[in-house]
Formats: C-alpha cells, sequence, structure tokens
C-alpha cells in the first residue's frame, strides 16, 4: 500500500483529498503543527504527527517532514494550503522515488507575489487592474483618480487589506501594492493542472462570508474566466492546484485580482472519488459534485447567529444553514463534522488569546516567512 502525506491537517479542503486517496486504496498521513485538527478526527487518517511550524521554524518544519517520509515510506506529499511555499523546498531534498505535488519554489513565490502576478498576467495580455508599489508616484495618482485595495504584496485569507475611496490618503506602505478597485462580482476558481493543461476547474462565489472569506460557496459557469485560467496556466506551464481571484464588472469583463498558487476551498466541488485519480494519472477525467451549493456549518452557524437583530439576513442564513449540505460531511465519516468543536479547539483558543479572526489564529503558523 502506498503512502501520500497531507502537511496541514485544519482546513476541511484538505479532508477532500485526504477521503479520495483512502478510497483509492492509500494510507493517508496527515503532518500539522496543532496537536489535534479535522482531518486527525477521519477514518480516511492513519497517523497523524505534529510538526514545528513553518513560519516559526522552517527549517525544522522541513525536516520534521524529511523525518516522517523516511519513517512511513511516503510515496507523495500533497500541500493543502499555503504551506506549499515552504514544502516546495523539498523538491531536491527527498528521494526520486518521491513525488512533491508542487511547482519550484521559485515558481510559486513568484505568483504569490501580488504584483509578480499581476506582471505575469499582463504580459500575456490579460485582464487585470492598474497595480503599483504602495510608496511609488503611480499610487498616489492612482488614488486620487478613482477608489482603490491596499494589499501586502505577500498575504492571504484578505489579511491586511484595506479599502479607500477616491481621493483618499493612501498609506505609502514598503511591501504593499495599491491596486484599482473593480466593481462588480467576486469570483473564485481553484483548478488543477498538469503540464500548462487544465484538468478541472471550479469557479465559485461566495454565498455567506465571514470577514472576507466564504464560509458557504455556490459554483457558478463563466467562459471569460475559464478561458482566462486556461491561458495562465498554459502560460505558466503549471503543474499542480493554482486558484485565482476575479471581479467580473457590469460589462462582463472578467479581472484577475489575486492568484494563489495553491490548493483553495473549492477543491469542495471537485468529485471527492476522482482528487486522488486526477493526481496521480493526469489523462483521468475529474468530475465536479452535482451540488451547486455548500458550506461549513459551524462557521456558518456563527454568522447565523450573529445576524440576530437583522430579521431579513437571519432568515436567508438559516434558510441556507438548514438546506445546504457540509463540505465535511460524509456518512460512512461523520466525526470531522461532529467533532469539529473539539478538532478546532486549538484556533479557537488562539483567536480568543490573539484578539483576532478564526482565519488569521487558522492560518498565522504557516503564512510564508522566507525560508531561514
Amino acid at each position: 500500500m502506498k503512502t501520500v502525506l497531507l502537511t496541514l491537517g485544519r482546513l476541511p479542503k484538505g479532508l477532500d483529498v485526504a477521503r479520495s486517496f483512502a478510497r483509492a486504496g492509500w494510507r493517508v498521513i496527515v503532518a500539522d503543527p496543532f496537536p489535534r485538527h479535522v482531518l486527525g478526527a477521519s477514518r480516511a487518517v492513519s497517523k497523524s504527527y505534529q510538526v514545528r511550524a513553518p513560519a516559526q521554524a522552517s527549517q525544522g518544519f522541513l525536516d520534521d517532514l524529511l523525518a516522517v517520509i523516511e519513517t512511513e515510506n511516503v510515496r507523495l506529499v500533497v500541500p493543502v494550503s499555503e504551506e506549499i511555499l515552504y514544502v516546495a523546498a523539498l523538491r531536491d531534498r527527498v528521494p526520486a522515488c518521491v513525488r512533491i505535488l508542487a511547482m519550484p519554489q521559485a515558481h510559486l513565490l513568484a505568483l504569490h507575489d501580488k504584483a509578480g502576478f499581476i506582471a505575469f498576467a499582463q504580459h500575456y495580455g490579460l485582464s487585470v487592474p492598474e497595480t503599483y508599489a504602495a510608496d511609488s508616484d503611480e499610487a498616489s495618482t492612482l488614488a486620487s483618480s478613482g477608489a482603490s485595495v491596499l494589499k501586502p504584496r505577500h498575504s492571504c485569507a484578505g489579511i491586511g487589506v484595506q479599502m479607500f475611496a477616491k481621493g483618499a490618503q493612501t498609506p505609502a506602505l514598503p511591501g504593499a501594492i495599491l491596486q484599482r478597485a473593480i466593481a462588480g462580482a467576486e469570483h473564485s476558481v481553484c483548478a488543477l493542472a498538469h503540464q500548462g493543461v487544465v484538468q478541472a476547474s471550479a469557479i465559485y462565489r461566495g454565498a455567506m462570508m465571514s470577514g472576507t472569506v466564504a464560509v458557504s460557496f455556490e459554483r457558478v459557469e463563466n467562459d471569460a474566466i475559464q478561458a482566462w485560467v486556461a491561458t495562465f496556466v498554459a502560460a505558466a506551464k503549471w503543474c499542480g492546484f493554482i486558484s485565482f481571484d476575479f471581479i467580473v464588472d457590469e460589462s462582463g469583463t472578467s479581472w484577475g485580482i489575486e492568484c494563489n498558487p495553491r490548493l483553495t476551498s473549492g477543491v469542495h466541488f471537485f468529485e471527492t472519488d476522482d482528487i486522488a485519480g486526477g493526481i496521480i494519472d493526469p489523462a483521468l477525467h475529474i468530475r465536479l459534485r452535482k451540488p451547486v451549493q455548500l458550506q461549513q456549518f459551524w462557521p456558518c452557524l456563527s454568522e447565523t447567529q450573529a445576524s440576530f437583530g437583522d430579521w431579513a439576513r437571519l432568515r436567508a442564513n438559516i434558510g441556507m444553514l438548514l438546506s445546504v449540505r457540509d463540505v465535511t460531511w460524509a456518512r460512512d465519516d461523520p466525526w470531522p463534522l461532529l467533532g469539529q468543536p473539539w478538532s478546532a479547539w486549538p484556533i479557537i483558543a488562539l483567536s480568543r488569546k490573539l484578539n483576532c479572526s478564526f482565519g488569521e489564529a487558522a492560518s498565522q503558523d504557516f503564512l510564508w516567512r522566507g525560508i531561514s
């Protein structure tokens, strides 16, 4: 039996991958800095290892992963989120028989950099908003001419994003970008690609938000976005997961605003049974699941409780909560959903300690800080 290692266990999107490999006959191992997590509650997972946090001990994290790979005779390593930016450094440190599902680290970092992503897309004629270094003269001109968005060049989950009205004084922060704000509907894409060809992709919109993060998702169709992604993936000769955020304006133009060169929550729309096969053999077709709307039950419950007093919003949230399928639920593997308050307690406790959102607490120890 072959063994696959998932390098994060706390996020529900990893559960789809774990279940898929388990159903395909693989042994699934998980590594995470937290002592317990949602994947650890799954019957699909054989064993969990607690490892050092990459943002605090990057080399220690890699050394711990190498030890797991050797001990468990791992043949495939699948990153689950932004820890991929660290995990990619293992490509040259593992035996030839071990596959790391990640592009070279330099490729990942070039697109994780929001300014680098914009420059790459512009080079290939793809629609992206005007974007400048936040401390440049061009940024000042942009801020005076229309609404703008300030973003750290290296960030995820909306952390550090600020919106400004036309003419507002924007901070000239080094290491940040200022981008023209596009009015329109936000869309996201999660895709799996091999050698520059998209194998599968899901386009979706947030149906319920927790801050800037969607906790309920609705899958949609958009041919223009599909074509945009196909062009980008071909130009980058991409292999592995890659994700994007778009704004579709009132004229129907799709503007690429960010790239996440990794797995995102859109994987929930992939047919679970097909994910492992598509990773192992790119020739295999990956279907999309029949439900076009999915939710993360516990965060949606929190948002519903927070909407008391706004009756129209409350009714809509209760209707969604009771009718939409949870992303972690499986009849033959119920504990990831039922036990989530227990498995997520380390994140809940940390969010209270740091007085930050659940999403920030869940990601603070694997956000990119660089290899040292």
